[in-house]
């Protein structure tokens, strides 16, 4: 890897081993970028084996205020500048609505949409001095179609891109631009908390759909059309490297299934998945 004086920095969340963000991190680093690769623990992220030097691993907490701006303070603090931000970590849930406490909707919650405006806060600052900067966040078709038994997942992704639209327009006058990534089916080797359940609670007025709603933790994997994480971080980067990226982008299974869903009257939409993934 030839030297590079002043290399760009990017900061990425959720790059535990196999993860997407791992591998986001990971391709940051291969077009030499300085970056800084955050996780909840440090021990869940292993950059030991890639032949690459350029990727510092740091301990950071999306669900905590003083977490990210230590973690964002410590970076500026030793390279000056954050110039990419990728907002990737993430909880995915499968489970019907009312079987859902509200201690866990609360950390979906916390964890794919609050922590946007956390690390927002905390970076923009630095961003809006140089007129510069970038920041990514990592949505979901489920942002944008809704799905039987991950309803509130669903809902924070959807939140998760209102969020990310006013993002981009109140950023513009400061010069930075914000990228919108709805992913498709993107298969890692991070197996979800939710693959560990042990199914739905014995009074739970879903057992009869027990079995289509586990199914749907092996959706991704049986997807056909899923991409593999490397491949997706491969194609994000290469937007995220022009000097103009994209607003908005989506692929990966079935992106452009929904893409065509959108235009339909939405009843339709809701009889086409759920007979697709609930009945």
């Amino acid at each position: 890897m030839s030297a590079n004086v002043n290399p760009k920095v990017a900061l990425v969340t959720g790059c535990t081993n196999g993860g997407i963000g791992y591998h986001i991190a990971d391709e940051f680093a291969k077009r030499e970028y300085k970056v800084y690769a955050t996780s909840r623990r440090v021990e869940t992220m292993d950059f030991g084996k890639s032949p690459r030097a350029n990727v510092q691993t740091l301990a950071m907490d999306v669900t905590s205020d003083k977490s990210v701006q230590s973690a964002v303070d410590e970076i500026i603090k030793r390279e000056g500048k954050i110039d990419v931000v990728v907002n990737n970590a993430g909880i995915w849930m499968v489970s019907p609505l009312i079987d859902t406490t509200v201690d866990q909707a609360k950390n979906i919650f916390d964890t794919n949409v609050i922590s946007v405006l956390r690390t927002s806060k905390a970076v923009l600052p630095h961003m809006a001095a140089r007129k510069k900067g970038l920041i990514i966040n990592i949505g979901s078709l489920s942002g944008q179609v809704a799905t039987p038994f991950s309803g509130v997942y669903d809902a924070s992704k959807s939140a998760q891109h209102a969020l990310t639209d006013i993002l981009d327009m109140e950023c513009r006058p400061l010069g930075i631009d914000v990228m919108l990534v709805a992913t498709g089916s993107i298969k890692t080797n991070i197996i979800s908390n939710a693959a560990k359940s042990s199914g739905l609670p014995s009074d739970s007025l879903y057992k009869s759909f027990e079995n289509k709603i586990l199914g749907r933790l092996q959706f991704i994997q049986n997807d056909p059309g899923a991409w593999t994480a490397e491949r997706f971080a491969r194609e994000l980067v290469n937007r995220a490297d022009r000097p103009k990226p994209p607003k908005y982008w989506s692929d990966g299974g079935p992106a452009w299934t929904v893409y065509l869903l959108r235009w339909l009257p939405r009843p339709w939409v809701l009889s086409i998945v759920w007979k697709s993934l609930g009945a």
